[in-house]
């Protein structure tokens, strides 16, 4: 029972972000199992069933909320549905340790993505800036699912912050739409891993706690897209992915000196809060010159 509350308050911490991001639930879910000594395919599997029931309430409050642009909906989540199915067959057929430091590289890169995203607005996948960007929902509805499924996680970190580029919505109205195409891909990656049959020795212990605290807390993260501090909230979660994949792709590799080893962890964290505190000052002050221009 302790392991379903663990999951459901990991799983609740991760839905608040990805609710409120547009990112982070995938990632984070994907990067504890990896490090708990999950396979890849069954962590990516885990992952896209706590997705199912997650994403489908996420979408719902959003819809509610009015934060779901229906056009650019569709034009996302079909090439997404697709790219997922297709990467959930290739994680399946490769072997496992290929696919090991495969996912864990991927999940390393895109704790990196959220990181700069969050901590210093920037933006490590290159998105377009001109001409018509409506042709570019395509590609990256596409990539986002096929990076999704071989990575456990990874449809925010690609599509939200491609969005955010290629559409003129307000934040609260590109998390909304990411959110509610993810359950579509997640149907999709999940029957593409049925195909591969790597449902077998899948942990639904952790699971349903993660489905259990997503579940709960999907309707309020919703409420609350566009009104919590996001900067420091995506730059610790960045820096937490960061610093557990780092570990895993280093133990892999042979390992440091124990003292090295807690020496790069300290220090990881406290970088990370000193660029998270940094940000939330920055935020602040960007909030304050947009309340006075309105006034």
């Amino acid at each position: 029972m302790w392991i379903i509350a663990a999951f459901a308050l990991a799983g609740g911490l991760a839905q608040l972000v990805d609710g409120t991001l547009g990112m982070g639930f995938g990632v984070t879910s994907a990067t504890v199992l990896l490090y708990l000594g999950v396979a890849p395919v069954t962590a990516s599997a885990a992952t896209h069933a706590a997705k199912l029931p997650t994403t489908l309430i996420s979408g719902i409050a959003h819809w509610r909320e009015g934060n779901v642009d229906t056009a650019v909906l569709a034009r996302v989540a079909l090439p997404g549905v697709l790219g997922g199915f297709l990467g959930a067959v290739v994680l399946t057929n490769i072997s496992l340790e290929s696919a090991k430091g495969w996912m864990s590289g991927l999940l390393l890169f895109f704790g990196a993505v959220i990181f700069a995203r969050f901590g210093f607005g920037a933006r490590l996948i290159p998105t377009p800036r001109a001409g018509n960007t409506a042709l570019w929902l395509s590609p990256i509805g596409l990539l986002g699912g096929f990076v999704d499924a071989t990575g456990g996680g990874g449809w925010g970190p690609v599509v939200t912050p491609s969005l955010m580029t290629v559409t003129r919505h307000e934040p609260r109205r590109i998390v909304g739409t990411v959110s509610a195409a993810e359950f579509l891909v997640a149907v999709s990656v999940s029957l593409g891993f049925l195909t591969g049959a790597a449902q077998h020795g899948i942990p639904w212990m952790p699971v349903l706690g993660l489905v259990a605290g997503g579940v709960l807390v999907a309707p309020f993260a919703a409420r609350l897209a566009g009104r919590l501090p996001h900067a420091p909230m995506g730059t610790l979660v960045g820096g937490l992915v960061i610093l557990v994949n780092a570990v895993t792709i280093v133990a892999a590799l042979g390992g440091l000196p124990g003292w090295l080893d807690v020496l790069l962890m300290a220090a990881l964290i406290v970088v990370t809060g000193r660029v998270a505190w940094r940000a939330w000052q920055r935020e602040k002050s960007e909030r304050a010159v947009a309340t006075l221009v309105d006034s």
